[in-house]
């Protein structure tokens, strides 16, 4: 198995804008200009999003074919036993030119009975922030009840209880299922989730799209889902980089992430791991180099190392998210 590169999907929002055109510029991806994008979903195993390989011998295969053909050596024995053809994680870029609805996902347990599905615990990592620029995550009032909750619903006004959060770039934010949170216009994000596109939208900033039509709320699956305790207090990350060598942000049940900022030459061995590892490039350029292929990733790409990599050397001047599934 060599380093995979694979091609985004772009998906469109009424809230996205036209960024991502730029930082997903030249990854074999046709696009209508006349649309705006929120997202692109850089790896997915989701079905009927599924990502396609871009290079190498597997090229214009997806992903879950690759499983079927390497298994274990690809995501690692111990994933693939939890997770089969699935691949465990969903990779996304977010440019939020107008800002999101506020939402909520819900966990294992609700995902499971009302969807047969598994819930979506997330984390953010923030590329950049406009002045002003705000998140909100949990309620002002950490004590606020059901009943509270359920008024402000009905009253519309539910924008007057959620926390604003000042952001900068490089700031993170691990977001368990059941928080409630929005982000505002003027960011972009890379997410880090749980394998499922599932969202309860809770309220949408009375907005409405070309058609003058309100996007649709779940406000009686959303109650149940509420973690009314989950704030940024327990949600933001700190950590403090440093160059050539990896420093952890955020671990979980899910994923781990770790931030690498490489000014020369660095080095990484995977051989503890049973998982596969990707790279996000979020700023420059690095080539990282494996006993079977090097690869060069830039701002707003992509790579995947399966899971028999060991030795890695990295050169360049960047900064790489490392995800894996420990």
């Amino acid at each position: 198995m060599y380093p995979i590169k694979l091609k985004p999907i772009l998906k469109q929002h009424i809230w996205g804008g036209e960024a991502l055109l730029e930082m997903k510029r030249g990854q074999h991806i046709r696009v209508d200009r006349s649309k705006v994008y929120g997202e692109s979903w850089d790896v997915s195993g989701i079905d009927g999003n599924i990502s396609v390989i871009s290079n190498g011998f597997f090229k214009g295969n997806n992903l879950q074919e690759a499983i079927e053909v390497y298994m274990g050596e690809l995501v690692g024995e111990s994933v693939f036993e939890r997770y089969g053809l699935t691949f465990p994680l969903l990779l996304k870029t977010l440019h939020c030119k107008d800002r999101t609805s506020v939402q909520v996902h819900p966990d294992d347990d609700i995902a499971a009975e009302r969807h047969d599905s598994c819930g979506k615990t997330e984390m953010w990592y923030i590329v950049d922030a406009e002045p002003g620029a705000l998140l909100h995550i949990g309620f002002k009032n950490p004590e606020i009840t059901r009943e509270q909750y359920i008024d402000a619903v009905a009253k519309g006004t539910v924008a007057e209880i959620i926390e604003p959060v000042s952001i900068k770039a490089g700031d993170a934010f691990l977001i368990p299922s059941g928080t409630v949170h929005s982000i505002s216009g003027g960011v972009t994000l890379i997410e880090i989730q749980q394998p499922v596109d599932l969202t309860y939208r809770i309220f949408d900033w009375n907005r409405v799209d070309d058609k003058g039509k309100s996007r649709e709320l779940h406000t009686a699956l959303a109650v149940d889902a509420i973690d009314f305790s989950s704030g940024v207090e327990n949600c933001k990350r700190e950590y403090t980089a440093r160059i050539n060598e990896a420093v952890e942000i955020a671990s979980c049940d899910y994923f781990t992430c770790n931030i690498l900022k490489v000014e020369g030459s660095a080095e990484r061995n995977h051989c503890a791991l049973d998982s596969f590892v990707l790279y996000y490039c979020t700023e420059g350029s690095a080539e990282i180099a494996t006993d079977d292929g090097t690869e060069t990733i830039r701002r707003g790409e992509v790579l995947l190392l399966p899971a028999d990599t060991n030795e890695i050397s990295i050169n360049g001047t960047a900064t790489l998210l490392e995800y894996y599934v420990d």
